[in-house]
């Protein structure tokens, strides 16, 4: 009989509940939308949708490992905790460090902190949400007194005027811009306004679409100020009331951004963009900004946030329904790594290191013998840092920093440097966790317990609903084994998450007494069963049973007057790109996450995106001598990259995009931040992945290659070799090889790049021709089969696939491996993931009779009626052909 279990999407900060069903043997025999989660109600993206696909064996990390080989858990602890006993023992607390994940539990948070901060001494933990929400909360504490979103998901349906900055949301929270383009049908005169340098899938379907200059947001938001306080929009009874103007505020946004010509001129725009957007405002007061790394990920993103919220506070937007400021968190975790302070310049449970009183406060609930008296290095210092030797000792938790954080190059030789790296996580062959001396086996989603906390402050369960594999382990018994073997057992003696939980929701009341935004303290005395059944719930959740969904107009902020504050800014100086150089602007693509450790293995989200891409305008393009579809090489200050040239009329002028998600084990230059520098803003120290200079040159490839195989990986990757990795149905894999060295067809045999033992191959060569042939066999079934091309079209990949599936190839069968006919190396690129509907198969179905209407063919392939984020490339699709 079926169980179905009700948990939490891994995925976007959105926080979608799904319910999975589980057969008798373990098995995953269903998954859906949870449609009594009030953040999704049922609905889910295409990510959401293949996660069954991620949950394989294959490429899991199931043992603990000691510089390569497996060992138990005692003698792997046994090494952690003598490593950074010894360390600390001779450099001190400072010289060991966590760097943890929005991708981890509230409970593993809460544990990492409180070892790290509590009993070791030492403030050196910060997460990857520091290049992703930094900012945000920076913002969110000067304004407000506290880093507490003030809108809930409903604002966004109950706002008349949306305005989304810096956020791709159509494909980055593809579920709350469904929730929007619902409300819009139900109101037409609802508007859409989109503030982005690319025409990404969220601006077209916006009634206004700016595609500001890359790093001028500032002067925009500054520009709208003086033209709402120019034309009577300020609320001036809420400022008296409850805002605290600083005295240069206004003198500064005149200054900087005094007229419209003036906005115009700074940012790229026409006159006319700038004055409809900002009438839109000024006419629409239920107005909702939503806000995400467009804005955050920049050297100005704390000033840029608080830009945003000045123009609410100014007036009154906030604080009813549908209005306010609304920050837009990345990961699934992000808000809960932010509850616990979980990063280096914070305490715990919303306590900080600026606060006279907080620390002692800290230090009684903890009972800590050494917690430290101020912040440490936040992420990009920190990885400084053990670089120049001060960071001896680093334990990484469930993230892949050597391809998130910028200047690669430079975080891989700290890496190298490093005297003891552990890492924790679910598979060995990231890229960060390759260069491990210690692996750690954690559990992945549908095996663990715990909490996540989404973009609008809702707690939510993640239940486990699968065996753990192997002798993998919950990130937070990990953290408590060695706390134990550190002489700290008594403070870390937890038996399960709901415990860890209980003394979390304690801390957030423990003298509160509604001082402090963050407060659960209704849930410190959970039981287990309630625990296990605990609905999502926003907070505040405080003893009282008080609290509400959103700040309420007319309540305190929680600054020390009680009044909010409207920020003085001013646009630091920016030098533009220099002659024959581009603006990278980097982000997400639709159906893969952060550096493809999950995503990356599933056939149906690998279809869309297949290799890196370059989107290069087709001025620009002709400009530097580049084609649509040829390999492209983008050259910075730190380092590399090889993408697929991608002509896009959307593409701003000046600038080319880059998606951040692949990593060494899907590419072989496809890193983007290897060449994106570690500039950050001075107030977050989150980095600026948006205005990094490259230049771009044309890569002429003189052979091309595929191997379609059973395992991922090449035993050898020669240079001068540009590859990429898609995962196939069948468990199959096909690497994209494309050389600009000369191939020696006469000798070069290709074995070394194909792994397994005891191979029987089959070959065949024309040296005159430039083509090589070769197909491995072990007991007479295909394991891979590798073409090399100088000239003629590769064979199609889905004609080879069905001879993987023999389980004995006969002599004609062998022979039919290598006698391919040339077609194609590309399968239909997926337009809808959730449907796998591709674009040819959408032009098949118009040219068979099928209305060419966005509606017609939801109806009739079921492409768009899920999740929706392929929509407007379905449109795109349908004005082509009646173009």
């Amino acid at each position: 009989m079926n169980e179905t279990v009700r948990t939490t999407c891994p995925y976007c900060g959105t926080g979608c509940g799904l319910e999975v069903q589980v057969g008798e043997r373990g098995e995953i025999t269903s998954l859906r939308g949870d449609a009594l989660h009030p953040a999704n109600f049922g609905r889910l993206c295409g990510k959401g949708m293949a996660l069954p696909e991620t949950m394989i064996l294959d490429g899991r990390l199931l043992h603990p490992r000691v510089h390569g080989q497996t060992t138990s858990w005692d003698q792997a602890l046994d090494r952690v905790a003598d490593g950074f006993k010894a360390i600390i023992a001779q450099h001190g607390p400072d010289a060991v460090a966590f760097y943890v994940s929005g991708q981890l539990l509230t409970e593993d948070y809460y544990v990492a902190n409180k070892l790290m901060k509590g009993f070791i001494g030492s403030a050196n933990i910060d997460s990857n949400s520091r290049l992703c929400m930094a900012s945000a909360v920076v913002a969110h504490k000067r304004a407000f007194g506290a880093d507490r979103v003030p809108c809930s998901y409903e604002d966004i349906e109950l706002a008349e005027l949306v305005v989304i900055v810096g956020s791709n949301t159509a494909w980055c929270h593809p579920i709350l811009f469904q929730r929007l383009l619902a409300a819009r049908r139900a109101d037409t005169n609802k508007r859409l306004v989109v503030i982005d340098p690319r025409r990404t899938a969220t601006a077209m379907e916006a009634d206004l679409h700016l595609p500001i200059q890359s790093g001028t947001d500032l002067y925009l938001w500054l520009g709208l100020l003086v033209y709402l306080q120019q034309n009577g929009g300020f609320d001036l009874d809420f400022l008296r009331r409850q805002v605290e103007v600083q005295p240069h505020a206004l003198e500064l946004a005149a200054a900087h951004a005094g007229d419209i010509a003036t906005v115009a001129r700074r940012t790229g725009l026409s006159a006319s963009e700038v004055e409809q957007f900002y009438s839109l405002f000024l006419q629409t007061r239920r107005t909702v900004t939503l806000f995400s790394q467009g804005i955050n990920q920049s050297c100005q993103g704390s000033d840029q946030g608080n830009a945003i919220i000045n123009c609410h506070l100014a007036t009154g937007r906030i604080g009813e329904p549908g209005m306010g400021p609304f920050s837009l968190t990345g990961q699934p975790n992000a808000m809960g790594g932010r509850e616990v302070g979980a990063l280096a310049n914070q305490l715990a449970a919303h306590l900080g290191f600026d606060h006279p009183r907080h620390a002692e406060v800290l230090r009684r609930f903890w009972g800590s013998p050494a917690l430290p008296a101020r912040p440490g290095p936040l992420a990009v210092d920190l990885f400084r840092a053990v670089g120049e030797g001060r960071i001896r000792a680093l334990w990484i938790l469930g993230t892949n920093p050597l391809v998130s954080l910028p200047d690669s190059n430079a975080v891989r030789r700290a890496l190298d440097r490093c005297e003891l790296l552990v890492v924790s996580d679910v598979v060995d062959t990231t890229d960060t966790a390759r260069m491990a001396h210690i692996l750690l086996p954690a559990l992945p989603w549908g095996e663990k317990e715990g909490t996540v906390t989404n973009s609008e402050r809702r707690i939510s369960r993640q239940r486990a609903f699968l065996p753990a594999a192997g002798s993998a382990k919950p990130d937070w018994w990990m953290l408590c084994q060695v706390a134990k073997r550190l002489g700290h057992g008594k403070a870390f003696a937890y038996e399960s998450s709901a415990e860890i939980f209980r003394e979390h929701a304690a801390l957030s009341a423990f003298e509160n007494e509604g001082r402090r935004a963050f407060d659960i303290g209704a849930l410190a005395r959970i039981s287990e069963a309630d625990y296990h059944a605990m609905p999502p719930q926003q907070w505040p959740l405080p003893q009282d049973g008080g609290g509400s969904a959103r700040w309420e107009k007319g309540s305190p902020f929680f600054t020390p007057s009680g009044r909010a504050c409207l920020m003085e800014l001013a646009p630091a100086p920016d030098s533009p790109a220099a002659g024959g150089e581009l603006i990278l602007n980097t982000g997400r693509i639709r159906d893969q996450w952060h550096t493809m450790t999950r995503t990356g293995v599933s056939p149906t989200l690998s279809r869309h995106t297949v290799e890196p891409v370059a989107e290069v305008h087709p001025d620009d393009a002709r400009q530097w001598g580049v084609a649509e579809g040829q390999l492209l090489r983008l050259t910075s200050a730190h380092g590399t990259a090889l993408a697929r040239t991608q002509l896009k009329n959307e593409q701003r002028r000046g600038s080319v995009f880059m998606s951040m998600h692949w990593s060494g084990r899907f590419a072989g230059e496809g890193l983007v931040n290897a060449l994106v520098t570690a500039r950050t803003d001075p107030f977050s120290g989150q980095p600026d992945a948006k205005r990094s200079r490259v230049r771009i040159t044309p890569v002429n490839t003189l052979w091309r290659g595929i191997l379609l195989s059973r395992d991922p990986w090449f035993e050898a990757r020669p240079s001068g070799i540009g590859w990429s990795r898609q995962a196939l149905e069948g468990g199959l894999w096909l690497t994209r090889l494309e050389g600009e060295e000369v191939f020696d067809f006469a000798t070069a045999t290709g074995r070394e790049w194909i792994a397994g033992e005891s191979v029987e191959w089959v070959e065949y060569r024309d040296a005159a021709c430039g083509r090589l042939r070769l197909a491995a066999l072990q007991e007479g079934r295909l394991q891979a089969c590798l073409f090399i091309e100088s000239r003629e079209v590769l064979p199609d990949v889905a004609a080879l696939m069905s001879l993987f599936g023999v389980t004995r190839l006969d002599e004609r069968q062998r022979l039919g491996v290598l006698s391919r006919s040339g077609s194609s190396s590309c399968r239909e690129r997926a337009v809808c993931a959730c449907a796998g509907v591709s674009a040819e198969g959408i032009r098949r179905a118009v040219a068979q009779g099928l209305s060419p209407t966005v509606e017609a063919i939801g109806k009739g392939l079921k492409a768009g009626v899920n999740c929706g984020s392929c929509q407007p490339e379905i449109r795109a699709i349908l004005a082509n052909l009646a173009a």
